[in-house]
């Protein structure tokens, strides 16, 4: 097993999801978006998987509007903080 490529938290792919749908790919340096990233994953709790198709199928739609509030209230926090700091 190689834990990098069999195993991966769920989140993850939200949080690049939402980034991508709010355009701030387009908006910050790939420094930023990387702190981005970390800022907004450790507010939220690990969940980790093999297969994105095993949580999709076994999850409600209230779970899935759960998880996806979670990571939009997670990511304006972060954003706010790297707003916040001068870029580099």
């Amino acid at each position: 097993m190689i834990l990098d490529t069999d195993i991966h938290n769920f989140y993850e792919q939200l949080v690049l999801k939402e980034i991508e749908k709010q355009g701030l790919s387009q908006t910050l340096s790939s420094h930023q978006l990387a702190d981005l990233c970390c800022l907004t994953l450790n507010q939220l709790p690990s969940h980790y998987i093999r297969h994105n198709v095993d949580m999709i199928y076994f999850m409600t739609e209230a779970q899935r509007t759960e998880m996806e509030q979670k990571v939009i209230a997670s990511l304006r926090l972060a954003h706010e903080k790297i707003q916040a700091v001068p870029s580099r």
